[in-house]
């Protein structure tokens, strides 16, 4: 979607480098939300977490297995929007 509207962009593929636990956390202050807030929940089950995991814990997990983090996350400079729906990081970007 960005693409299609000529914003510029860089894509970072989660799947070959995914997020180290600082950069989640980072990325975590900009959305103003905490780990669970952004949790695959289905992802979760299948990694058989129950749901008494700690944000740290969460966060750790989330590092070694990137699957478990929403996904995309927009980040510009101190702001972030997850974009689900995708109109989300429209709205990120427009409020630059």
């Amino acid at each position: 979607m960005l693409t299609e509207q000529n914003i510029a962009h860089t894509y970072r593929d989660y799947t070959k480098e995914p997020l180290s636990s600082d950069e989640i956390r980072d990325v975590l202050a900009k959305l103003k939300m905490n780990a669970r807030d952004v949790l695959r929940s289905r992802d979760a089950k299948k990694e058989g977490l129950t749901g008494a995991e700690t944000d740290e814990e969460l966060i750790e997990l989330m590092s070694k297995t990137p699957g478990l983090l929403q996904r995309p996350i927009g980040v510009v400079g101190d702001r972030a929007a997850v974009g689900r729906p995708i109109e989300n990081l429209l709205a990120l970007v427009d409020g630059e």
